[in-house]
């Protein structure tokens, strides 16, 4: 019997492809895995309604982890013309996989590792080591959202904000609310796991990512609770920026960050903007993590316009297989994976398109698992 099981979730698009070149990765390192298929994308959502369906969901509480690839979504009424006639009409709404599972199993923590490595002709500048915490599960994304917005909820908003102009001016489908809800046990979590990370990984400083001088309830909570949380880790730096200003500081000096922390949106956007850094979406590893399951994914798209083509680089999906190790506790398979990865960076002999190469998907999974 496998030690561990595993869910393989390749999704859509070029999901599907850079799965495939992350397998013999996994089987070169020696993991004793047993992998279990998940239905999951966009094509269960045209033909069941569901893009996560509840095999799926089933399917996630009975294994240690899970590797995803990637998926397809479109906004609500381009994905209400895409189901099969008879479930058209139904009142279904579409809403993101990644998401749902990050609130159905308390997924908290997103962690983002961007690392520049050497010999890369991406990087923005040799060097480059930073880690990104953002909150998982709250925020704008928490999915509570109204559009038309019901009576009573206009009714109420336009009692306590009789100045704002359009809760006078509009009701109904004229007007479209997203909540931002925060808490203060999401805030602390979040806080709690990038200071935890900073002191097992001998990492001095950590930066508070917020917009509380505007978004002053939230955000405000969100500071307030992380500057809270600093006071237990006194051996490290803590600092806060607005995150305009973080996006402007980390293009003129990534070397003075290490570990950020932020609310799910802006954690979202600086995220990226850190994986540009070190050669975009190609490198950009990812881990949903909570206290009882984890599911680690590249951060980039499905591309449907590339699906099956097998240009992506898959090095972002191989590298959260490498986050996924170190979960699963095998820190040296991970070590392993994470060497294999740099060497074949650094002999620039195979690349991708992104990189300047002709190698193809495959052709980079291929290399990686032979350093192994």
């Amino acid at each position: 019997m496998a030690n561990y099981r595993i869910a393989w979730l390749p999704g859509d698009g070029i999901g599907k492809d850079v799965m495939e070149a992350t397998r013999p990765v996994l089987d070169a390192v020696g993991l004793d895995a047993e992998y279990l298929h998940g239905d999951i994308g966009w094509e269960f959502w045209c033909a069941e309604g569901d893009a996560l369906p509840q095999r799926t969901i089933e399917l996630l509480q009975r294994v240690d982890a899970a590797l995803f690839g990637a998926i397809t979504s479109k906004p609500v009424r381009d994905a209400e013309a895409e189901l099969v006639p008879p479930l058209r009409g139904k009142g279904l709404v579409y809403r993101s996989p990644i998401v749902r599972m990050r609130q159905l199993f308390e997924l908290y923590v997103c962690l983002r590792p961007c690392k520049a490595y050497r010999g890369n002709p991406l990087n923005y500048k040799e060097g480059i080591d930073l880690v990104v915490f953002r909150e998982n599960t709250e925020d704008l994304y928490s999915g509570v959202e109204f559009r038309p917005v019901p009576e009573e909820v206009h009714a109420t908003l336009a009692r306590f904000a009789p100045t704002f102009a359009p809760f006078q001016r509009h009701t109904g489908s004229d007007l479209a609310i997203s909540c931002k809800v925060n808490t203060r046990q999401g805030s602390e979590r979040i806080a709690r796991a990038a200071f935890e990370y900073a002191r097992a990984h001998g990492r001095s400083k950590v930066t508070i990512i917020h917009k509380a001088n505007v978004v002053r309830a939230s955000e405000g909570l969100f500071l307030e609770t992380c500057r809270q949380v600093a006071k237990d880790y006194p051996e490290i730096q803590c600092d806060d920026a607005n995150v305009d200003a973080i996006c402007m500081w980390l293009l003129k000096n990534p070397m003075n960050y290490q570990v950020l922390v932020a609310t799910n949106m802006f954690g979202d956007i600086v995220s990226d903007l850190c994986a540009q850094m070190v050669g975009g979406l190609g490198f950009g590893c990812s881990g949903n993590i909570g206290d009882q399951l984890a599911v680690f994914e590249p951060t980039h798209g499905s591309a449907p316009k590339y699906a099956g083509q097998y240009k992506a680089n898959p090095i972002a999906t191989i590298l959260a297989a490498k986050m996924m190790l170190e979960w699963l506790g095998e820190a040296e398979k991970a070590a392993a994976v994470e060497g294999a990865v740099a060497e074949v960076i650094a002999e620039g002999k195979v690349r991708t398109y992104d990189m300047g190469g002709s190698a193809s998907t495959l052709d980079m999974g291929r290399a990686i698992a032979a350093k192994l």
